[in-house]
């Protein structure tokens, strides 16, 4: 079962949204904001209900502190809260926000939007180490009508085996592409997968990718 944190000094509020999602969701709840962190690096939530007005701590710092650390950049976190949305909902995107819901909480459009981001999620997300690093790459492919693209970006994070990156072209999940290292010259790294995408915060999407077929260290080439 999928896991949920919230994140909510008001014990009330907890108790609401625990009843609401338990019937679908493994929920654990915490009212202080430093504890919440620990609890996302400890227990890895597959998504994060937030408040944003709590004492000492501000919703705001927990998502921008989220959304900063390697480990749970990728957790994508709602916010739940009082303040009306056209005030806050814009800059909460750019702290890394996957949503934002209006106090009182309209349920069926949070169950909505819970099962359209966590749908297609897979364990292979966090099960390695990812570092932030910014490896310059060339991506070739075709799409599924054989047209071929050529596409030069960065990367922002990478692990033994993937990595995270900005495409400005759209593509298909599953869409395999020919990756080459950009230093020095061109040099193949290998066949990776696109096996996600994410449109948090971002003017383009990002894709998470993951090698088919690679030598070893690839990043080290």
């Amino acid at each position: 079962m999928l896991r949920i944190l919230i994140i909510d000094d008001d014990e009330g509020m907890r108790r609401l949204l625990r009843a609401r999602l338990e019937d679908a969701y493994h929920i654990f709840d915490t009212g202080d904001p430093e504890q919440a962190i620990a609890l996302s690096l400890l227990y890895k939530p597959d998504a994060i209900l937030l408040d944003l007005m709590m004492p000492n701590f501000s919703g705001f710092e927990v998502c921008q502190t989220l959304s900063a650390l390697s480990f749970t950049q990728h957790i994508p976190i709602f916010i739940i809260s009082g303040e009306a949305a056209t005030t806050c909902k814009a800059f909460c995107q750019n702290l890394g926000s996957a949503g934002y819901l209006e106090k009182p909480v309209d349920f069926d459009q949070l169950r909505a939007d819970l099962a359209s981001v966590l749908r297609d999620k897979r364990p292979e997300r966090r099960t390695e180490v990812r570092i932030r690093l910014n490896v310059s790459l060339k991506l070739r492919w075709k799409d599924k009508y054989g047209a071929s693209f050529e596409l030069l970006t960065t990367t922002e994070n990478v692990s033994a085996s993937g990595f995270l990156c900005s495409c400005t072209a759209p593509l298909e999940k599953d869409t395999t592409v020919d990756v080459f290292l950009c230093r020095e010259g061109e040099h193949y790294a290998g066949t990776a997968r696109a096996v996600r995408a994410e449109w948090r915060g971002t003017p383009n999407p990002r894709y998470g990718f993951r090698f088919v077929s690679k030598p070893a260290e690839w990043v080290l080439q």
